[in-house]
């Protein structure tokens, strides 16, 4: 019998299997990155992230965060500076202490008092046309709009009455 514990040998948490690390890659405070960063696991940016951020789980920028380029993720918490495009998946959220100049695409916008926000805004599961595809502002509006009642070959008054007596002589 062992003084503090059983006398099962336990192993390790790194190789215990079916155990799934939390891990967060991170970009700490007086780091410069400039380039593309990808990761599968969460991303925090206390430094300065100069390109695109993709990650297919949770962006987080610091308060002391700083992303000059593209952040695409799943989720993300921005409580630091963006300046670019921020695609999010599911659910983004601008902290109090958020400052974002750019263009935001989300599923879910959560938006703290005192978060700064200059740009545009597109929301839900629709998403913009692709590169090529015709806007639709591009398009003549008479080519569009169905046709007027003065410019079809019969009237609603006229269809379905049959002439009265008078008239049929």
């Amino acid at each position: 019998m062992a003084l503090f514990g059983s006398e099962k040998k336990r192993k390790p948490m790194a190789k215990q299997k079916g155990a799934i690390p939390q891990q967060i890659n991170l970009v700490g405070e007086g780091t410069t990155f400039e380039g593309t960063l990808r990761a599968d696991s969460d991303i925090r940016a206390s430094g300065r992230v100069v390109g695109r951020i993709d990650v297919k789980g949770k962006a987080i920028v610091a308060e002391a965060g700083m992303v000059e380029g593209e952040i695409v993720a799943t989720n993300a918490d921005i409580a630091g500076n963006v300046q670019g495009e921020i695609r999010v998946e599911e659910q983004l959220v601008l902290k109090s202490t958020a400052r974002v100049d750019g263009t935001i695409e989300t599923d879910r916008l959560v938006v703290e008092e005192g978060a700064i926000f200059t740009g545009e805004c597109r929301m839900g599961e629709s998403k913009p046309p692709a590169a090529g595809d015709e806007d639709a502002s591009d398009v003549d509006a008479a080519d569009e709009r169905p046709p007027q009642p003065s410019e079809t070959a019969r009237s609603s008054s006229d269809v379905g009455t049959a002439p009265t007596a008078s008239e049929a002589k």
